[in-house]
Parts: structure tokens; C-alpha cells; sequence
């Protein structure tokens, strides 16, 4: 006698009733998922998880009585349930979702603008169900600790001139607070700039680098075609296009590319990570991080190929293992680190900028 596979139970908690129609039809072509419940706002889920038992919530953000924020602060809290969030693709969407994300949601999808595209978000939804469904929910007092030294009156001074070496980043789910754990652990005289992709869609990726720039004694920025890679800056790929990374005789600058997707994914990390590989070889450190997917397996294994330092987050404090795991398993990886130790491991790896000029306007390109 064969025993079926145990289904994903999925709640789903909206308060638009042409969602809480729509969204169980997308996932019920699905033979691994069902949806055991619906709810129209926060207090009927928190009403209803007892009873249901979900695996995971599909969250609204905005809705009346109990809106998305305070619902999913109980549901982390006392049911430790992964939750995806359902935002809107606005600049106040981004804000709200990544104040959800910092509170423990696992990661978050975009509501098309009218309801009849609902469809066309039908397979990202199923997938990061079934990533959730696998995931670890975050530990808030873990990602928050350590040290952190946040800039003085709003600016830290950034090095003059490149610098020889490079640190290329890329996430997926659960990189945002990954994101917000390490680089405030990072010192401004770094000897490298940093380069990050994280699958985000565009205002997101904006909303996020202001995001960690207020917490980070680094300069953090969404990057911009022809902006300098210096020690004391990050900068992140925006939403709607790849990052790569050129060395000119007058520095090493980001080029910022709208193009088409790789492997469903603009920004992409492969697409960092193979410009870095070939323009910096040995002197690279690509670091693949929490995530669903293989998005970077590829290119980190190039930057291994040309010589540079590969190094994936390890399983414990991840998310979602899945980008980390691609790479693993294609032998593409030098070292893993725990996230708690990634900001000393790199330190240490890198070393400090030996350049102690400054300029006084961080902002200049």
C-alpha cells in the first residue's frame, strides 16, 4: 500500500473577497498544496490557526481591524508558523514590508495592480509556498544582536581611490535580514567595496538600501551606472536591472544594465557574479547567501574557476538553504560560514584598506 505525500496547508488571510477566491483557485492546481482556511483580517486568522493548523499564512498587509503588522507580530511570536506577505508594489508597500520582513516573515510577493492578472503571479506564489513551507522562522533577538555602529550626522567619510579587491553578495528569501545582521558589522576601511544583488522588485530594492544605510557605518546605496565600487560603500543592484562591475583606468565602477532576465531573475547574481570573476579573478570574494533557488550557483563557480574566494551561508542560519545548497552541491564553494561569523570572517579574509585618505562628501559618485 502507497501512502500519498503529506499536502502544505496554507491559510490564506486577505480582506478582499475576490482574493480569498482567487488565491486558493491559483494554488489548488497545485497537488501540493491546500488551502485548509481563509480569513478576511488579523483577528479571524489568529482565531482560526488553533483550529486549522496551517504550515503557512499568506498575510495581507492592509487590512481593517487587524491589519497584516500586527497579525503576523502574533503569529511569529506565538505560533512560529512561516508567513509570506501579500504587498503592493508602491514605495509604502515597500516600507511596510520590510518592517514585515524585519519581524520574522519569511519573504513577501507582489499583488498584481488589477485583479484579473492575478494569474500571472500563480507560479512565483506556489514556489515561495513550498520554500516557506521548508523554512526556518527567524529568531528576531538573534538577527539583532552584536554590534552595530550606525553613521554620525548622517554620513561616514568613504576612501579615496579603488581598491584592488572586491566582495560580490547575493540573496534571495531571507537576505534582507541577513543583509541588516552583517553589513552593520562591517567597518568602513574594509580594503574592498562591496557589490550586492537581492531578488527584489524595483522601489524595494531603494526602500531597502536606505533600509540598512541608517544602520550602517558603511555607505549603502541602490547603485547607479558609473558609481565608483570603493571601500566604505555597498551597493545594491536596483529592482529592475542586472549589476555588473567594469575596472577602468579610473577605477572600478557598476554598470547598471536593463536587459533581459537570466533564469527569471533581473537583478541576477550569476550576472554579478561572472562580471566579477572576470574583472577581478583572485582578488574576488563572492559570498552566496540565504535564499530559494540557484540563482549564483553558476557564477560563483566562476569566480572559483578564476581564482577568487567562494563562500556559501551555512544551513543553521539560513532561511531558506536553497541558493547556498545549489552551490554546495556543485562543488563550487571554498568555505561556509555561519552568518554570525561572517562579518569577522571577512575582516579577516580582506583585510583593512591600507588608504586612510577620506573625502568629506561620501555622497560624490
Amino acid at each position: 500500500m502507497s501512502y500519498s505525500k503529506r499536502k502544505i496547508r496554507v491559510m490564506v488571510v486577505d480582506d478582499s473577497a475576490v482574493m480569498r477566491k482567487m488565491i486558493p483557485r491559483l494554488l489548488e492546481n497545485d497537488d501540493e498544496i491546500e488551502v485548509v482556511a481563509t480569513a478576511l483580517d488579523g483577528d479571524f486568522a489568529i482565531m482560526k490557526i488553533e483550529q486549522v493548523k496551517p504550515d503557512v499564512v499568506t498575510l495581507d498587509i492592509d487590512m481593517p481591524r487587524m491589519d497584516g503588522i500586527t497579525a503576523l507580530r502574533h503569529i511569529v511570536a506565538e505560533y512560529a508558523i512561516p508567513v509570506l506577505m501579500l504587498s503592493s508594489l508602491t514605495t509604502e508597500g515597500a516600507a511596510l514590508t520590510l518592517k514585515a520582513l524585519q519581524m520574522g516573515a519569511v519573504d513577501f510577493i507582489c499583488k498584481p495592480a488589477s485583479a484579473d492578472r492575478i494569474g500571472e503571479m500563480a507560479a512565483e506564489l506556489i514556489a515561495k509556498i513550498k520554500a516557506a513551507a521548508r523554512s526556518q522562522v527567524v529568531e528576531l533577538s538573534h538577527l539583532e544582536s552584536g554590534d552595530s555602529t550606525a553613521k554620525a550626522n548622517g554620513s561616514w567619510p568613504v576612501a579615496r581611490g579603488g581598491s584592488r579587491k572586491i566582495v560580490a553578495i547575493g540573496a534571495s528569501s531571507g537576505g534582507p535580514n541577513a543583509l541588516r545582521f552583517l553589513l552593520p558589522k562591517i567597518p568602513c576601511d574594509l580594503g574592498a567595496g562591496i557589490v550586492i544583488v537581492q531578488h527584489m522588485p524595483e522601489k524595494f530594492t531603494e526602500m531597502l538600501a536606505r533600509w540598512l544605510d541608517d544602520i550602517c557605518e558603511l555607505e549603502v546605496r541602490e547603485a547607479r551606472d558609473g558609481d565608483l565600487i570603493i571601500p566604505g560603500r555597498a551597493l545594491i543592484a536596483p529592482g529592475h536591472a542586472h549589476l555588473k562591475v567594469k575596472r577602468t583606468p579610473h577605477g572600478a565602477v557598476a554598470e547598471v544594465e536593463r536587459r533581459e532576465p537570466v533564469s527569471g531573475h533581473m537583478p541576477s547574481v550569476d550576472v554579478l557574479f561572472r562580471s566579477v570573476a572576470a574583472e577581478y579573478g583572485a582578488n574576488a570574494v563572492a559570498i552566496i547567501m540565504t535564499g530559494m533557488g540557484s540563482d549564483g550557483a553558476a557564477g560563483i563557480g566562476e569566480v572559483q574557476r578564476a581564482g577568487g574566494m567562494t563562500v556559501a551561508q551555512d544551513k543553521e542560519s539560513c532561511t531558506i538553504f536553497g541558493m547556498p545548497r545549489a552551490a554546495i552541491d556543485r562543488g563550487c564553494i571554498d568555505k561556509i560560514v555561519p552568518l554570525v561569523d561572517m562579518a569577522s570572517y571577512l575582516i579577516s579574509t580582506v583585510g583593512r584598506s591600507v588608504n586612510k585618505e577620506v573625502m568629506s562628501d561620501a555622497g560624490s559618485n
